[in-house]
């Protein structure tokens, strides 16, 4: 998939979820990577099916990142921060192992909160890294954040179009003011709608 939009898109990051691979057994993700000459990947611990229909595995992010970097070392490897998964300290300390493990950069899940957004980015200092941003313009999509992803919305959230918009501005100029990426998760809405009122 990555390799076929390469032409339209020239900086493409594939996921890699490691629970969908044996550590021990991973000869024929390395050839697809190397074939297609993949730049770039971010890995992911990835959640398993409920029904578990599908075959996983007990790998961990470290491990991936860790075996990719040994196999390619030329691949960029981005790990993924969730901010919201445990305590702060504990994401930390979490981002200190993926660094040590060979991860070149971090892709963050989606912020609501530039407080937030100023923590992070400070003991994210000098890395290449990308800020999520989502757009939440329903109460349902609000709930289910918070409930599944226990997502942290700042106070003054309102699920419009409106705010969403302002909100991703904001982020954009931080970080470019702050040498860091930022990438688009925009989910139910209007991408036309969405995108022009974000780069208008």
């Amino acid at each position: 998939m990555a390799s076929s939009v390469r032409p339209i898109f020239s900086n493409v990051i594939p996921h890699i979820r490691a629970i969908d691979f044996d550590i021990n057994n991973c000869e024929n993700l390395i050839h697809t990577l190397k074939s297609n000459q993949i730049p770039s990947v971010v890995v992911i611990k990835g959640d398993p099916p409920t029904d578990m229909s599908k075959r996983v595995y007990p790998t961990t992010s470290i491990q991936m990142i860790k075996k990719l970097k040994k196999e390619i070392p030329q691949l960029k490897v981005f790990a993924a921060i969730d901010q919201y998964r445990v305590g702060i300290k504990n994401e930390f300390d979490y981002i200190e192992l993926k660094k040590d493990a060979g991860a070149d950069g971090f892709l963050t899940q989606p912020f609501f909160d530039m407080r937030l957004v100023d923590i992070f980015s400070e003991k994210l200092n000098g890395l290449e890294v990308y800020i999520g941003i989502s757009p939440v313009i329903a109460e349902k999509s609000q709930s289910y954040w918070e409930s599944m992803n226990r997502a942290y919305f700042t106070k003054d959230f309102q699920p419009s179009m409106e705010w969403n918009v302002k909100f991703a501005k904001d982020v954009i100029l931080y970080c470019s003011k702050n040498g860091m990426n930022a990438y688009l998760m925009p989910i139910r809405i209007n991408l036309a709608e969405y995108l022009h009122h974000i780069f208008t």
